[in-house]
């Protein structure tokens, strides 16, 4: 089932640009011409909060342009089309990306597509330029009174493919006061892998206390009918960078 028989079921599980990556922050290659991330978020509808089997992710609503990420290295806006979280059993662990060698116990993944360029979410998917996919590290500290609202929304889809309305939630608010980014090629972190991926990890963490992180932990991998498999530990181990290079919008 894990990550290191992924390569069976999709070779590509080997390729050239395969994602998470450990970011060594000294090698990374300061780039004046990066521009700053913009996020518009201000007309975002959120629809559904779903339990996928590997996280817990809630949708948008992605027709038109109002909700998406533009600037950075993009040439077009980017829509939101969801977002979901990776976490460990313990804090030690936990995050996708690494900093210098460090997991976080948490990583939030905003899901963004090309829809200037692609028709649908599944076509962008399948093409290098398609996705954009903003990462922000969480750490523990105190609580962080917008993520409430969606950690007392998980009980209600604690089992694997359950689904729940969730509406009126706008992801700006689990955003850093710093967008300040690293960017990279990279791909999905869970099958199909597909090299789609323009990542961009956010320097600066949000906090969480450790009550709502527990929250997290209390969702299950399987099914009602199926034997209890707490959902935890659900990242994918950082990839050999083969090359690629890591831009920074900052100087270290």
């Amino acid at each position: 089932e894990g990550p290191s028989e992924w390569h069976k079921a999709y070779p590509i599980a080997q390729g050239n640009r395969q994602s998470p990556i450990d970011i060594d922050s000294a090698r990374a290659v300061y780039d004046p011409s990066l521009q700053p991330l913009v996020i518009s978020y201000e007309s975002c509808t959120s629809l559904s909060i779903s339990n996928t089997g590997h996280s817990v992710m809630v949708e948008f609503e992605d027709a038109d342009d109002r909700t998406a990420i533009s600037g950075g290295p993009f040439q077009n806006p980017f829509r939101l089309k969801q977002f979901h979280f990776h976490w460990g059993t313990t804090h030690s662990q936990g995050s996708e990306h690494t900093i210098d060698g460090k997991p976080f116990p948490s990583e939030l993944h905003l899901v963004h597509w090309n829809a200037r360029k692609y028709a649908t979410f599944g076509e962008a998917a399948a093409a290098p330029d398609g996705l954009a996919v903003v990462g922000v590290f969480l750490e523990i500290g105190k609580e962080h009174a917008s993520m409430n609202r969606l950690t007392d929304a998980l009980y209600m889809v604690k089992f694997k493919g359950t689904k729940a309305q969730f509406r009126g939630f706008n992801p700006k608010c689990l955003l850093p006061m710093s967008l300040d980014y690293w960017t990279y090629l990279g791909s999905l972190t869970t099958p199909p892998l597909n090299e789609s991926v323009t990542w961009i990890v956010l320097k600066e963490p949000i906090r969480i206390s450790v009550k709502q992180l527990e929250k997290f932990r209390m969702l299950l991998f399987t099914g009602e009918e199926d034997q209890r498999i707490q959902m935890a530990n659900n990242f994918r181990p950082p990839q050999p960078l083969k090359g690629r290079i890591v831009r920074a919008s900052f100087k270290a």
